[in-house]
């Protein structure tokens, strides 16, 4: 029986301040079991989590990787990408985001949300557990997902995306929880939910 065989596991978040979350990711080279375990790993974290999608780094694994599992209103949207390549309709702004429609929060910043621009269309091409081509495309709430992501594994944070009073108000409220060094983490499922409300 295979080491990699067992159930899956919910792996701590990583929380902002930490250096790994701010590494840009390295490619998957190799697709076997142990990979495809991460991946449900990976799932399974953000289920606990209830979030939208994970990044590899975020718990603390340097490979480019992330899984999204969301509801919009075009329907469900599930699936992960390896080696993801991103693609939007405009280049990131540092125009003010609508306060209304445009907020995002993230589970390595837990708890908090601030407006941040986004692209409305995003695509995202790579590969799966297998090694084999997927491609993922959306407008709005699907976008902004597959942007938040892509984002993780370049090393960027959507707080390091925020422009006037919200970049701000983020520099301010990453000092007040003392999320400006590394060490810190939660545990989905375990640790209360930060989104809940």
């Amino acid at each position: 029986m295979s080491v990699y065989s067992a159930r899956m596991a919910i792996r701590p978040i990583l929380i902002a301040g930490d250096a790994r979350l701010a590494t840009a990711a390295v490619p998957v080279t190799e697709f076997d079991e142990e990979l495809a375990t991460f991946v449900d790993d990976l799932f399974e974290t953000n289920t606990a989590a209830n979030g939208a999608g994970l990044a590899a780094n975020q718990v603390g694994d340097p490979r480019a990787v992330f899984v999204y599992d969301l509801v919009d209103e075009t329907g469900t949207h599930r699936g992960h990408v390896i080696n993801p390549v991103l693609e939007t309709d405009i280049a990131p702004s540092r125009d003010m985001p609508d306060p209304d429609d445009d907020y995002e929060g993230c589970l390595s910043v837990p708890g908090e949300r601030y407006p941040t621009k986004r692209a409305v269309w995003a695509k995202v091409t790579g590969v799966d557990k297998t090694g084999a081509p997927v491609s993922v495309e959306g407008t709005g709430y699907l976008a902004r997902c597959l942007q938040h992501e892509a984002d993780h594994l370049a090393g960027l944070l959507y707080v390091d995306r925020l422009v006037g009073r919200y970049e701000r108000a983020a520099r301010k409220m990453l000092k007040r929880h003392g999320w400006v060094e590394p060490g810190n983490s939660w545990l989905p499922g375990t640790d209360p939910d930060p989104f809940s409300d």
